[in-house]
């Protein structure tokens, strides 16, 4: 693998864990208290959110392996 897609696949893995963080913490109103979201709503939001950067890192860093 060559060293700038291992470096595409490092710096996309990054933000997929970094970006989503905000999306969190934007459902549950100012300063992370409780917002106008019920608490399932934000149970859920937070499943959905950190569930989907879990895959998206996972499928990068299979990708990085199994380009060796």
């Amino acid at each position: 693998m060559t060293s700038s897609r291992l470096n595409a696949s490092i710096s996309l893995a990054i933000m997929a864990c970094v970006l989503p963080a905000g999306a969190a913490l934007a459902s549950q109103g100012p300063g992370g208290g409780m917002g106008t979201a019920s608490h399932l709503t934000q149970m859920a939001m937070a499943i959905l959110v950190y569930g989907i950067s879990a895959v998206v890192v996972g499928v990068g860093l299979i990708g990085a392996v199994r380009g060796r």
